[in-house]
């Protein structure tokens, strides 16, 4: 009969599973157990020609003297493009970056050093069934213009006598002048020049690439060619739809979306929600912070010269494309007059040492939520234990024992709670059957019992809740840094951001929580025993396709505190009087 009820709430458990992923599916994800060929609302083709619409005007204050602050093609029905005007390619050690010349766009940006492998997550328990295994490696793309993603970086003026009039990103072809295109062995530098003029104004554009760096240096040369004075504006805007990023987790959720941060307002994220439904916090003008877009383990973003003003703004240009920019007032020119502004254009890896040296706040967009004071730090012992044995799957190994051993008397505290809650067990399972269905005697009898063997029932959880701030801060560490992609551990381990893929880890993750349970009193309700009982196997299921750096935590973790467990019981089993 035992085993009959077993077999009844494991099914139970795998039907309350099954039931979540069709309600994935209602909400628009694809199926986690056996996906369909079509992967969702994800994947709808974004209608290309939104790329080209630009800032909000409404959002734009004018600067003194200016005829028009509306930005071209904010207020114009999309029309259909083609291909780009001219493609124009620039490769680094780091980066290959595609400019569309119509507009200087930068429509695509390949991360030569980030590798990303097929979806595990995509193909479920059919690609295990089937003993399928990921594709051949692919580079992560970041900025895009394709039938799936639009992800682009524009820049342009506004303040001219129309909103077309000055060179701007939409309806200005720019000319690209000659010279190299690829960072040659040896050079460090390489510095790529668009030009156009337009309504009297001439805008250099000017791209200067550095080895072994993912931040781009932007220099926006504005002359006066003209015979009157102008007064234009400089915006800097980031574009990009709302769809999901490849390879995300059905079974844990990470910020994807716009941000900003200013000296005074610190960092904020700016939902797509938020900006759709024109509900989106407003960035009051200043002269310093940055804009960016954010998503798993990357992010792009404009950096704005200190001390140059700058407005921020955010617009919906459709249902599924969203944009953040800044606008930088360049002041009166007069006839024959220059100005220069310059900018940090980054698109890369959310490298916390390198953002840090770019921009006050802006390794913030690792962001760990409002455990981020606990979190921060266990980050930077991490990374100083890298330091130390040159692997980041040993610096989780060692910083986890560390923390076992931080903690270990408030957790031999909750463990001696535990196993002598587990001795006297039979003890409450005999008041059980003497006082039937009568809880209040069944309770007074209890909380006698537990007074006389001087127990206290919270002992064992007081601990605990003590330590799960510390434990869940490390979860987000683990989770959300990018140091931990393509990072090898051992044997089969070559990438701590992906799951395992022989699944040995999250095995071994279901065997040691099983053996916790087992070393754990058994609650006196049989319905929340059982409960306890599959829990190691219905949460195991989930850690099948976490990554396998922080699978790798989690097996340590309970290792740890099976020995400690195992350690205490005995020491209590020992002191107990013979005979």
């Amino acid at each position: 009969m035992e085993f009959q009820r077993t077999i009844i709430w494991v099914v139970f458990g795998m039907s309350l599973i099954l039931l979540w992923d069709r309600w994935q599916v209602t909400q628009g994800h694809s199926a986690f157990f056996f996906p369909s060929a079509t992967t969702g609302a994800s994947k709808a083709p974004v209608s290309a020609p939104t790329a080209n619409v630009a800032p909000n005007p409404g959002a734009v204050v004018a600067a003194p003297g200016a005829q028009n602050t509306a930005v071209p093609g904010a207020d114009a029905t999309p029309a259909a493009t083609s291909a780009p005007a001219e493609l124009v390619q620039v490769q680094t050690d780091l980066l290959r970056v595609d400019f569309d010349a119509q507009g200087a766009v930068l429509m695509r940006a390949e991360l030569l050093q980030q590798n990303v492998s097929a979806d595990w997550t995509a193909s479920g328990l059919a690609g295990f069934v089937s003993g399928s295994r990921p594709g051949p490696v692919e580079h992560v793309v970041l900025f895009d213009r394709s039938a799936t993603r639009e992800y682009l970086a524009q820049s342009g003026l506004i303040g001219g006598a129309d909103s077309t009039s000055l060179p701007n990103h939409r309806s200005t072809r720019f000319e690209v002048l000659p010279g190299p295109r690829a960072l040659s062995e040896g050079q460090q530098e390489l510095s790529v020049r668009f030009e156009a003029q337009s309504g009297g104004v001439l805008l250099r554009k000017i791209f200067v690439f550095k080895r072994g760096r993912y931040d781009i240096e932007v220099r926006h040369e504005v002359e006066n060619v003209g015979n009157e004075p102008v007064s234009p504006s400089l915006y800097l805007q980031l574009t990009r739809d709302n769809g999901k990023t490849e390879g995300e987790s059905r079974f844990y959720k990470t910020y994807t979306g716009p941000a900003a941060y200013t000296d005074a307002e610190h960092y904020r994220k700016i939902s797509f929600d938020d900006i759709a439904k024109n509900d989106a916090p407003q960035i009051k003008p200043a002269d310093n912070g940055w804009l960016a877009m954010v998503q798993h383990y990357f992010l792009s973003a404009w950096i704005p010269a200190a001390g140059a003003q700058r407005e921020f703004y955010t617009r919906a240009i459709s249902d599924r494309l969203f944009s953040v920019g800044a606008i930088l007032p360049l002041g009166s020119l007069a006839p024959g007059a220059k100005t220069l502004r310059q900018a940090v254009l980054y698109a890369g890896p959310q490298d916390q040492t390198a953002l840090e040296a770019l921009a006050p706040g802006l390794d913030r967009v690792a962001d760990y939520g409002w455990l981020d004071p606990i979190a921060k730090p266990l980050f930077w012992l991490l990374g100083f234990l890298y330091h130390i044995v040159g692997n980041w799957g040993w610096a989780i190994v060692i910083l986890t024992i560390l923390i076992k051993g931080a903690f270990y008397p408030l957790a031999a505290a909750g463990f001696k709670s535990m196993a002598r809650m587990k001795e006297v067990a039979p003890r409450l399972a005999k008041l059980k059957e003497k006082y039937g269905d009568d809880k209040q005697k069944l309770q007074v009898a209890m909380m006698e019992l537990y007074k006389q063997e001087k127990i206290n029932p919270l002992g064992g959880c007081l601990p605990i809740l003590v330590q799960i701030p510390v434990f869940i801060a490390l979860y987000w560490v683990l989770l959300g840094s990018v140091e931990m992609r393509n990072a090898p551990w051992i044997l089969w381990i070559h990438d701590l951001a992906s799951p395992d893929p022989w699944f040995v880890l999250p095995a071994l993750m279901m065997l040691t929580s099983w053996i916790q349970y087992t070393l754990q009193p058994t609650p006196p309700d049989p319905v929340q025993a059982k409960m306890m009982m599959i829990m190691p196997f219905v949460f195991g299921v989930m850690f099948f396709f976490f990554p396998s750096g922080l699978v790798l935590y989690y097996v340590l973790n309970n290792g740890l505190s099976i020995l400690q467990q195992w350690r205490i019981n005995k020491v209590i089993a020992g002191s107990k009087p013979k005979g």
